[in-house]
């Protein structure tokens, strides 16, 4: 039987790195994007010859039209939920504009909190199905410069303890992987000289790769993790441990 696993933020590094091992896992692929569309339409052609099923969706899950455009999209029954939507907005808590701030907890909290929602009644009718949140090593200690991201990850953490108290006796898991400092865009706008102060800091010595995020994921929806929920996978070679 077909099964789909439903990835936001799937242009990404990460997101990509997820979709390529969900498709060597043999899931049919949902990949959501919202700017980056020729990244996914190029990953899409990668993947087509190895998935039976590919379908793309563009929505701005930062807005409430985004979120009913994406849900709009959905036109399967889906057995894996990836949140990985996100991105992060360096500064002092003094210096981020009001906008900013409601943008950042409605794609990293109200998204996925409504997303779920929506999703989780034909994994209820199933007794099965999984959902991993790629939540971040700050939601778990926190960052100076880094407060507004700290929190939404922080919550998200929250959203997956709990909600798999809930879901549990379903037949439904729902945990997260936190990775710490992972070679994707996200660190673009480090210097060479910041990124090897930052590998310094590293007990294994070096960044992370997406692929290893990728493969955590991969353990968490699988039969290998059936008796894991409400867990928060620390991917971080050892840093902030």
């Amino acid at each position: 039987m077909e099964k789909f696993a439903l990835i936001t933020g799937a242009s990404g590094g990460i997101g990509t790195a997820i979709a390529r091992q969900l498709a060597k896992d043999g899931y049919s692929l949902l990949l959501h994007y919202n700017q980056n569309e020729e990244t996914v339409i190029a990953l899409k052609e990668e993947l087509k010859g190895t998935v039976q099923t590919i379908l793309l969706i563009r929505a701005d899950l930062s807005q409430q039209k985004g979120i009913e455009s994406f849900l709009n999209q959905v036109s399967v029954p889906i057995d894996v939920l990836i949140h990985n939507s996100g991105n992060t907005l360096p500064g002092l808590i003094t210096d981020h504009h009001n906008e900013d701030i409601d943008d950042m907890i409605h794609l990293h909290v109200t998204a996925p909190y409504k997303i779920t929602k929506a999703l989780l009644p034909s994994m209820i009718r199933k007794k099965e199905g999984n959902i991993v949140v790629i939540s971040s090593i700050w939601g778990l200690t926190g960052a100076s410069y880094e407060v507004l991201y700290s929190m939404v990850k922080g919550a998200q953490n929250t959203f997956v303890k709990a909600l798999a108290k809930e879901v549990a006796l379903s037949g439904i898991r729902v945990n997260a992987v936190a990775p710490g400092a992972i070679q994707t865009k996200m660190l673009s706008n480090y210097t060479e000289e910041d990124l090897v102060m930052l590998t310094e800091e590293i007990p294994m010595g070096r960044l992370g790769y997406p692929e290893e995020v990728a493969q955590a994921v991969s353990f968490l929806i699988s039969n290998r993790s059936s008796y894991v929920i409400g867990e928060v996978l620390s991917v971080n070679g050892g840093w902030y441990t």
